[in-house]
């Protein structure tokens, strides 16, 4: 039952209001309206005052939520009162009847608006705890990292629920299509649980999450070490002992999907009282610990249904991920079958830029100082590193494996006609030592065919010298380099074939072809080849790109653009190439010239290749700053690309 309690009753003309200040105190009755007050309630009170008091005292105590005013024949209103203050006028002298009802309706309105604010506190509460879950589910809904995912689900609840300990366990599938539980995660404010692993636990009704993972239900526990006597389950003591812990109330429930389904068990332990400190020990266990409560319980099932959600939408964008991860490392590997010596470079280069974005992503000085890569960027520089050369699919087999400047058939060709020369130089000394005997005898014949011999031999040396420096022409060059002023002079030599036509010992074209300066193709082949950076954009524009890959077909676009404009396809100028393309430009250029050897190059050097890329700088071509961080942080070893 409540009764009416007065503050400072010495300041109270007793004697003036004995009579209803006695049936107050006494007379429960009056206050039968106000038996049932709440607990909280409690230590509301009532502050009667009249002019005799605030003469008396001058000032008067501060005013809380508790307090009611109740003015006995106050010409105004007090000032001292807040805008919030409960108060009611008397007239002066009132009858003990008046002062009652006047005590009552004080303390009436006092409950009411206490019950107001505490209802409004509780909703503030759940308001403030469904906000943050909605928070935490809008949180877990952007995360594609699966451990960080995971530790943020279990860290959210334990915040949420001010849990000092939680575990997360995955429901999975083992060889042979049993179920298991993994315990993916566990963490702990008063326990080092850094080294924490990962373990496979049978599901079974004799452990908490195992039951939970079987039943679907929902356990809360006050006292772990005080389970009913016909519980299925118990906990394992051996934590606790080995750790000098004292495991006390528990909330263990399933994580479920949108259909049902119990992908998961999280299990949270030891939730502190408001104010507890940081860590617990055992003996301070009992204090500190308080049960997880309905409303707990309630928060925790909705979170634990976003949870579930997000693990699986998580999974679920891992398994799309490892299925377009696939779909490109075998895109690269048919484009790289169809020539086998440029085998691994697509995925070197990928290795290569990627080491060089992480490498600028952390350096302090210089023009790039302010860059930085998110995650997803980087999967996007990889993922347009590996697709770089995919439009070579496009592209002339003969053209794409071409290993000399002249096709085989075509160097064939000239072969054949030196070697037609040749027998023809044999033919006609043999025609000239059988006319020399059928006009001359054996006269002299010696001396005549020792000469037509030698003079047989520097013929047959130097048609042999002629198609050795043809086919030293025919060889590739990484850099501008060879004279090629004997081959002019070659193309003006003509023979007869066996018709008695006259060819010419070199085409115009073959010639053409055999000049070619740097490289082994010519203008139309360097075209059809140059075409791929084309025809690799074209094809990526047909991938539905998520936004955060939505870059990748303008990164490779660029990729054989050069910083003074003379690069392709387009010509860019410096401001117009992405910097995740000049990146790839230096690990393509690095690889092609460091690869292992192939029949048009053989393997650069680390030191010379290096060497190379710096004069591409001097001439304008690459971004020096990067190629500086590319040498000087050595990224071709960082990436494993080290030629030796």
């Amino acid at each position: 039952m409540q009764t009416l309690t007065l503050i400072h009753p010495e300041w109270f003309p007793i004697g003036r209001y004995a009579e209803a200040l006695s049936r107050a105190l006494i007379a429960p009755a009056a206050f039968r309206s106000l038996d049932s007050v709440p607990a909280e309630h409690a230590s509301l009170r009532v502050l009667l005052v009249d002019p005799l008091i605030i003469q008396a005292n001058g000032v008067m105590p501060a005013l809380d939520s508790q307090t009611a005013v109740v003015g006995v024949g106050l010409e105004e209103q007090p000032k001292w009162l807040t805008e919030e203050s409960v108060y009611i006028d008397l007239p002066e002298s009132p009858s003990a009847g008046v002062l009652l009802n006047g005590l009552k309706r004080a303390y009436q309105f006092l409950y009411q608006k206490s019950r107001a604010d505490s209802l409004e506190r509780q909703l503030s509460d759940r308001t403030r705890e469904l906000q943050e879950v909605s928070e935490v589910g809008i949180a877990l809904s952007t995360v594609r990292d699966h451990s960080v995912l995971l530790t943020m689900i279990l860290s959210k609840a334990r915040e949420l629920s001010r849990a000092d300990a939680g575990s997360l366990y995955l429901l999975d599938e083992i060889e042979g299509g049993q179920q298991v539980l993994r315990w993916k995660l566990a963490q702990n404010d008063s326990i080092d649980v850094e080294f924490f692993e990962e373990k496979i636990l049978p599901i079974t009704r004799r452990s908490l999450a195992g039951y939970v993972a079987m039943t679907g239900e929902t356990l809360v526990i006050d006292d772990a070490y005080a389970l009913p006597a016909d519980a299925e389950y118990a906990i394992n003591r051996s934590f606790d002992e080995e750790n000098r812990y004292l495991t006390k109330s528990m909330l263990v429930f399933p994580m479920t999907n949108h259909v049902g389904e119990i992908i998961g068990v999280l299990q949270l332990i030891n939730r502190k009282r408001p104010g507890a400190p940081p860590k617990l020990t055992a003996e301070t266990v009992p204090a500190e610990v308080i049960p997880f409560d309905q409303e707990i319980v309630d928060i925790m099932r909705s979170l634990a249904g976003q949870a579930a959600v997000a693990v699986e939408n998580n999974l679920l964008y891992e398994s799309i991920e490892r299925l377009f991860e696939g779909f490109v490392t075998a895109a690269v590997t048919a484009i790289e079958q169809r020539d086998p010596t440029t085998s691994g470079h697509s995925f070197r280069v990928a290795d290569l830029t990627v080491e060089l974005a992480r490498v600028v992503d952390r350096i302090d000085d210089g023009i790039y100082r302010d860059v930085r890569f998110t995650t997803d960027q980087v999967r996007e520089i990889r993922y347009a590193s590996l697709l770089h050369d995919f439009g070579k699919v496009g592209v002339r087999e003969q053209v794409l494996v071409k290993e000399k400047k002249l096709y085989p058939l075509q160097l064939e060709a000239i072969r054949g006609r030196f070697d037609f020369l040749m027998k023809s130089v044999e033919n006609e000394a043999s025609k000239r030592k059988l006319q020399y005997l059928e006009e001359r005898g054996r006269d002299g014949y010696a001396d005549f065919a020792a000469q037509l011999d030698r003079e047989t031999a520097e013929a047959l040396a130097r048609l042999q010298k002629d198609f050795a420096f043809i086919a030293t022409s025919n060889e590739p060059t990484v850099l501008p380099e060879g004279e090629f002023q004997y081959l002019q002079q070659l193309s003006t030599q003509a023979f007869q074939d066996m018709r008695g036509d006259r060819r010419m010992l070199l085409t115009p074209d073959e010639v053409r072809t055999l000049s070619i300066r740097k490289g082994n193709l010519d203008a139309a082949e360097r075209g059809e080849i140059e075409s791929h950076v084309t025809h690799t954009f074209n094809f990526l524009l047909k991938i539905p790109w998520t936004k955060d890959l939505v870059g990748v077909p303008n990164i490779a676009y660029a990729h054989h653009e050069k910083l003074n404009g003379r690069g392709y396809p387009r010509r860019l100028s410096a401001t117009d190439i992405p910097l995740q393309s000049r990146m790839m430009t230096i690990s393509d250029i690095y690889d092609a010239l460091t690869a292992s050897d192939r029949p048009y190059k053989r393997a650069v050097p680390t030191e010379r290749a290096l060497d190379i890329l710096n004069m591409e700088v001097k001439d304008g071509l690459l971004d020096g700053q990067l190629v500086d961080v590319f040498v000087e942080a050595k990224v071709f070893e960082r990436a494993g690309v080290l030629r030796t």
